[in-house]
């Protein structure tokens, strides 16, 4: 885990008890924060990440956490990944209770992403366009029908209430103002005119309200309007 304090011009390696694989990282605020990896480690800092502790870990489960997700108050949280893995705290991560039985997921689709939707609620995204929303913030959740049946691969909430996208494999990506109940795909077009082919593989929202989305070949992807027009740029490496 790398942390930078001076805008990115230099980073530091944190001190991290694991040599496993890590996928994930979220802050509640600038000095509490998880991050979440293989054998269903989850990890924390109480210090910007200079430091960090291991709070669990499940090597039965041969299989990796994807995602993790906090409430401002960094009592309440929830992780997500691999065969439809869902694990909550409600004391800031000093026990993790699985709670994947909320979910109908029998099927047991790995679970790739889970964002807050502004004024709506959680929601996750994963294998096979696998979609599931919860309205009272992970106590229940329900099954949203998806605009696509490959992986998606993550989510990301636009600064307008109810409002999100979701992308995922070969370029697609998806944008709803209703908390997941339509979507309306974003067409891409490469320089060549033909549509973009590259996996999204993460995305984030700015402190001025742009969205930034990111990809395989150097695929960089910025929107100035909530969302619903994208600009594509590819780095030359």
């Amino acid at each position: 885990i790398l942390y930078s304090d001076d805008n990115g011009s230099t980073w530091t390696q944190g001190k991290v008890p694991t040599r496993q694989l890590l996928t994930a990282v979220y802050f509640v605020d600038d000095k509490h924060g998880w991050a979440v990896g293989h054998d269903a480690q989850i990890l924390a800092t109480t210090d910007g990440g200079q430091t960090w502790v291991k709070q669990f870990e499940d090597l039965s489960r041969e299989a990796p956490l994807l995602d993790i997700w906090f409430k401002d108050d960094a009592k309440t949280g929830f992780a997500v990944g691999a065969y439809g893995a869902l694990l909550e705290t409600t004391d800031g991560g000093a026990n993790w209770e699985d709670v994947s039985d909320r979910m109908n997921n029998e099927d047991g689709y790995h679970l790739n992403s889970i964002i807050a939707v502004k004024d709506s609620g959680l929601f996750v995204v994963g294998e096979l366009g696998v979609m599931f929303r919860s309205a009272d913030w992970g106590q229940t959740w329900e099954t949203v029908e998806s605009p696509y049946d490959g992986s998606l691969f993550g989510a990301v909430a636009t600064k307008e209430p109810a409002t999100l996208l979701v992308y995922g494999l070969r370029g697609h990506l998806f944008r709803s103002s209703d908390f997941g109940d339509t979507w309306q795909q974003i067409e891409i077009n490469t320089p060549n005119n033909g549509p973009l082919e590259f996996g999204l593989a993460d995305g984030e929202l700015l402190a001025d309200g742009s969205i930034v989305v990111v990809g395989h070949g150097g695929t960089v992807l910025k929107s100035t309007d909530d969302g619903r027009n994208f600009s594509l740029v590819n780095r030359a490496d």
